[in-house]
């Protein structure tokens, strides 16, 4: 009893003592301390001759745009946008790649928010679409269906909302996803570790002169400033393996993408898990194929994650786990040379999703594309029409098997659902596969 008194006791004195909510959290018509948002008039779209109604504000900390047809057919989609690196402002993204005028022109609605925060943060994500899907009802009125879509980290973001969720969304379609969550940090880490074993060179974690010293000697030693050495295409192999397995597009990804991978090792500040996500990679498990001439898995730094809670936890934070348990239709596209976001993050996810017998519910497709979330209008207003229907009708669409290196490794991979008119797309990466 004397213990229970003297805790009721410190119950109050911190009550007493303790600064009221409001000191330290703003009201969530306002940005979160340390944001300003950038939200300017959205015009409306034309539907049918018609003005669109469009709607913009602040809620719950974040920005957002609504946009509702003239005559909305009861349908809502939640645009999840990517990754805003470590900027202070706030902005909202309306869908892209013509869906905002596609999916007008069918009668949907559609609600996009900034997140209340940027960084590598899917929690914010998670959370702030949902709350704004919430307050559409208020805004708009009760959506019969909610879809969602987006790109990128909104990928992640899809994946887990789908479990955070789980009901509540009808459909999805993610676009070049984080599918594959905390795997994609274990990624970036290989690309760095993997070329310093192969090189020889060996400077992890990467010193202040890192861009200036380490990395020219590096490529040097790869060849990657002409033709890659026998242990340059040793490394561009073990790369390919990690990112989705011999494919079309393999070969022109590492080219194109490995000045952005190495810098990304110089990169990452803050000690806050969305501003360093690296914190949580590892490779400690990793097995390295092809491993040779050099024996990879004999010299390569082995890494534990700094942040080993952050790991393993299956709670919502800023870097989740997606555990591969959809409750709804999901409809993705990949491009098969990204190595931003690579072609494996299909794979381990199409892994989790089987594992819980949920196959049913996943239908992916590559395109033949290097650039990341690198796709036309076709492919992604085919995707979309597809999955609309397959939410209606219960009639899986059509995808491309992911996780069969055989097929993967085909000449015409990726060629099914590949827009043959996005090849002569100004600045695009369509030309570094051949012809379908």
């Amino acid at each position: 009893m004397a213990r229970m008194r003297r805790i009721s006791g410190l119950a109050l004195v911190l009550v007493l003592v303790a600064p009221p909510a409001a000191a330290s959290t703003p009201p969530g018509d306002q940005p979160l301390p340390g944001y300003t948002i950038s939200n300017p008039p959205l015009p409306p779209a034309l539907v049918g001759g018609e003005p669109s109604r469009v709607l913009q504000g602040v809620h719950e900390h974040a920005a957002y745009a609504v946009e509702v047809p003239p005559r909305w057919n009861g349908r809502l989609v939640m645009w999840a946008h990517g990754y805003r690196g470590a900027s202070t402002v706030l902005t909202v993204d309306p869908p892209q790649y013509g869906l905002r005028q596609k999916l007008l022109d069918q009668g949907f609605a559609w609600a996009s928010s900034s997140y209340y925060a940027n960084g590598y943060d899917v929690k914010a994500g998670v959370l702030s679409t949902r709350a704004l899907a919430g307050h559409f009802r208020e805004l708009v009125g009760e959506p019969r269906e909610t879809f969602i879509a987006g790109v990128s980290m909104g990928g992640h973001v899809i994946g887990r909302s789908l479990e955070q969720f789980p009901g509540f969304y009808e459909a999805a379609l993610p676009l070049c996803g984080v599918l594959g969550d905390q795997e994609l940090f274990d990624f970036i880490l290989d690309f760095t570790l993997v070329a310093q074993a192969v090189s020889g060179v060996h400077a992890w974690p990467a010193p202040a002169d890192y861009l200036t010293a380490v990395l020219p000697r590096v490529e040097a030693e790869l060849g990657l400033t002409g033709t890659p050495n026998e242990r340059g295409a040793q490394f561009a192999s073990v790369v390919a393996d990690r990112s989705g397995g011999p494919r079309p597009g393999a070969a022109p990804a590492v080219a194109y993408w490995k000045d952005f991978l190495f810098r990304l090792a110089a990169t990452s500040s803050g000690e806050d898990l969305a501003a360093n996500p690296g914190r949580l990679a590892t490779n400690v498990l990793t097995r390295y194929e092809p491993n040779a001439p050099v024996d990879v898995n004999r010299e390569v730094q082995r890494v534990l994650p700094t942040d080993v809670r952050a790991r393993v936890t299956p709670k919502l934070i800023e870097v989740p786990r997606i555990a591969g348990r959809p409750t709804a239709p999901v409809l993705s596209l990949h491009d098969l040379g990204d190595l931003f976001v690579p072609f494996s993050m299909e794979q381990l996810y199409e892994r989790d999703v089987e594992r819980n017998g949920r196959g049913h519910l996943l239908v992916q497709r590559a395109i033949r594309a290097v650039g990341h979330c690198e796709f036309s209008p076709t492919e992604v207003g085919t995707a979309w029409d597809d999955l609309v229907t397959w939410a209606d009708t219960g009639r899986r669409p059509a995808g491309d098997v992911v996780d069969d290196p055989a097929a993967v490794a085909a000449p015409d991979y990726g060629c099914r659902f590949s827009d043959p008119a996005a090849r002569t797309a100004p600045g695009g990466t369509r030309r570094l596969f051949p012809a379908c």
